[in-house]
């Protein structure tokens, strides 16, 4: 009998707990949804002017690029393909010369030898093969040599090849061409 009654005392608390549970007045709960617009940073620019920019063996290169005027259309579309000399390269030319081509009087010879440097199109040192010619932007012509796995551009050995922007690709060589 005791027993009873404790089942019955336990049964009523359980079913009164569930009453209670039951009609307890139900919370509202709102959940907020907080959006966070994540604006798309513009991909990093790596055009053939970038990669002279970022090297410390093209300085001079980037100050005759920006005084004849060709930063912009050597950040164009492209593709272009750069045989760019190294500051010892323009080292090398006789004394005074960078300095005069420099001045603004000198803007279009600059650009003459610049654009001789250039050539159309996206070519890889892969694509170039011995006695190749190549036409500069300046449209004059270039004549690659390949010997003993060594690559010429026009009498200057390309150093560093394959630097692959996205707008062309730039090569490194070790002496400025001059046009003809």
């Amino acid at each position: 009998m005791k027993m009873n009654k404790i089942t019955a005392f336990a049964a009523t608390f359980l079913a009164l707990g569930l009453w209670t549970a039951c009609s307890a007045p139900k919370e509202e709960t709102t959940e907020e949804t907080v959006m966070e617009t994540v604006e798309e940073a513009p991909a990093p620019s790596n055009t053939v002017v970038d990669i002279a920019i970022g090297s410390p063996d093209h300085t001079t290169l980037v100050a005759a690029v920006q005084a004849a005027g060709l930063v912009e259309t050597l950040s164009g579309d492209g593709p272009f393909t750069v045989f760019a000399p190294t500051n010892a390269a323009f080292e090398a030319l006789p004394a005074g010369t960078v300095e005069g081509l420099l001045e603004p009087e000198s803007k279009e010879a600059l650009t003459g030898i610049l654009t001789y440097h250039v050539v159309s199109g996206n070519v890889m040192s892969g694509d170039l093969s011995d006695g190749q010619e190549v036409t500069t932007l300046n449209g004059q012509t270039l004549t690659v040599s390949i010997q003993d796995g060594k690559v010429m551009i026009g009498g200057a050995t390309v150093v560093a090849a394959d630097l692959a922007g996205t707008n062309g690709v730039v090569h490194v060589i070790d002496t400025v061409l001059l046009p003809e």
